[in-house]
């Protein structure tokens, strides 16, 4: 019982104790803000890859894969599919409507050929259209006055969804939000366009280049499109070049659609045209599978790879089908996650990484807690010679400072999850106040402190007494050079989205590693009290009497 009394009464007498708990609350906190964002960022680019091109993925680039829809109806006649989306994959040069003038902006863009019907059961691709109108007129008067969403069209989501205009029936086109340099975002998240430009009110010339089975450029070829949504998957790189067009327009300007196949090598016709061996089947560049729930993507790859093994074997027996599809050891069949592998697999290293460097701060809580302790046994050697002598155990002794260092671990480790959890629930918010001119009422406030402190340094000079005086004058020239530095603020961008990918900061904890880094603060605190509590408990009780 004395053991427990004791650690409390070391706990709650002295200021020093707070430092300790502070110390491992700051390190505690460190690592869960860090290893959370990364471990955000991780899950938003997973999330985010899977939402774009569903669980499992067939590429066959350049030439293209012919009979794709019944490459498709054979994929979703496996149980494990739930649906799968053809699409033609290339770049191009968009021609923007602005500046004013002949002059105009050409873009370099991704280009994607997509069936809408299909694109959506595979991809929920309606989530990602950002011009909605007002849901009610309460939405409405929220809006800003120059908010492009008040004079939105009711049809202009309907027209997103089908790449196509209800009004004139005409193919249109889909955009990243960012390819255009018009939308600037606003701080409550909305977009309003620069410089009057709305890009749903214009159009764009997009100029793709076919290439040949040979691997030939031929001429390109361009098409006018009307804007008729924009779209934003929160992923910054594909929002910045991706535009969207309907499948058979990509096709035809590529040259992929469907044609008659001649005989290059026979005698020509009478009228000097090549005889009609059949028909060229259209072609596209990838297909995009999903899984039906409680399927992996690694069990759906499976499927789809027996299902094109069925659908090559069915091509190549059908003698009407001229044009073979490829053979499986030329299609890449990847998951999503292999298909971006590129890009997860470093930022998985790079969180490790951060995970590992930052266990460092476990032996910095040890070291914190060891000098502390180690001043503690020093200041309470008389204390532990009277516990000694009245018949304490050594290793009631050591208990009592074992006691001591768990508790800090303790406090310290839920104080710090407490403050990671404040920060990164916030730090879009923190991040936005730091990317703008810091306000009047901050600088002010720090130089009136200032002054205040400055004050207070100069009446404890004057008293004679040396440590108020340092103390004040510390605190009077911190806060002088925080206001500085708050009154010469501008703003600074710390997460850039052309960088980070995505447009705004991870903002979940990562409890798994909260829960980690607590258990670590905790068993490196009492490892640091460990030291000193058997120094404690080596003590001679008449030595250490007889020295006070």
């Amino acid at each position: 019982m004395y053991a427990i009394q004791l650690a409390n009464r070391y706990l709650t007498s002295r200021i020093i104790p707070l430092i300790a708990v502070g110390a491992v609350a700051l390190c505690v906190a460190l690592v869960v803000i860090v290893v959370s964002v990364m471990s955000g960022f991780l899950d938003m680019l997973k999330s985010s890859g899977r939402t774009l091109m569903g669980d499992v993925v067939i590429n066959y680039p350049v030439r293209g894969m012919p009979w794709y829809d019944e490459l498709v109806r054979a994929i979703e006649a496996e149980p494990a599919a739930q649906a799968a989306t053809p699409l033609v994959d290339t770049y191009g040069l968009l021609r923007m409507p602005y500046p004013q003038g002949a002059e105009k902006e050409v873009v370099t863009a991704n280009v994607w050929g997509i069936d809408p019907a299909s694109f959506e059961r595979v991809t929920d691709y309606s989530r990602t259209l950002h011009w909605r109108p007002p849901a009610d007129q309460a939405e409405a008067d929220a809006m800003g006055p120059d908010d492009p969403r008040r004079k939105l069209s009711p049809r202009i989501v309907a027209d997103g969804l089908a790449l196509r205009r209800g009004d004139t029936g005409e193919p249109g086109l889909v955009m990243g939000l960012h390819v255009s340099i018009v939308n600037e975002r606003q701080r409550d998240g909305s977009y309003r366009s620069r410089y009057g430009w709305f890009m749903p009110d214009h159009r764009v010339t997009l100029t793709l280049v076919p290439i040949s089975a040979k691997g030939t450029v031929a001429e390109p070829r361009e098409q006018v499109f009307p804007v008729v949504n924009e779209f934003r998957s929160a992923v910054y790189q594909i929002d910045k070049n991706r535009v969207m067009i309907p499948l058979a327009e990509a096709q035809r300007m590529l040259r992929l659609d469907e044609g008659t196949l001649h005989d290059m090598e026979a005698p020509p016709n009478a009228d000097g045209s090549q005889p009609v061996l059949g028909r060229s089947p259209a072609r596209v560049h990838r297909v995009l599978v999903r899984a039906r729930p409680g399927v992996t993507p690694d069990q759906l790859r499976e499927a789809v790879e027996t299902a094109y093994a069925r659908f090559e074997q069915a091509c190549a027996a059908d003698p009407s089908k001229l044009v073979k599809p490829p053979l499986r050891e030329m299609v890449s069949i990847l998951t999503w996650e292999q298909h971006l592998r590129d890009l997860i697999g470093p930022v998985e290293k790079e969180r490790e990484m951060m995970r590992i460097l930052f266990s460092i701060v476990y032996l910095v809580c040890a070291g914190l807690v060891l000098s502390i302790f180690w001043a503690i046994v020093q200041e309470k050697s008389r204390d532990i010679g009277i516990l000694r002598s009245i018949g304490a155990s050594r290793g009631g002794v050591l208990w009592i400072f074992l006691q001591y260092g768990l508790v800090i671990g303790l406090v310290g480790g839920v104080v710090g999850i407490g403050l990671g959890w404040l920060v990164i629930t916030n730090i879009n918010a923190i991040h936005q106040a730091i990317g703008e001119r810091a306000p009047l009422w901050s600088w002010t406030a720090c130089f009136a402190a200032s002054t205040i402190a400055l004050l207070m340094t100069v009446r404890q000079g004057l008293r004679g007494v040396l440590l108020p005086t340092l103390l004040w004058l510390v605190g009077a020239i911190t806060l002088g050079l925080a206001g500085a530095g708050l009154m010469a603020h501008r703003g600074t961008l710390i997460w850039d989205p052309a960088v980070y990918y995505f447009s705004t900061i991870p903002d979940r904890v990562d409890w798994v590693t909260a829960g980690i880094t607590w258990l670590g603060a905790v068993v490196f605190s009492v490892l640091g009290a460990s030291v000193p509590a058997a120094k404690a408990a080596d003590i001679d009780p008449v030595r250490a009497l007889r020295h006070e």
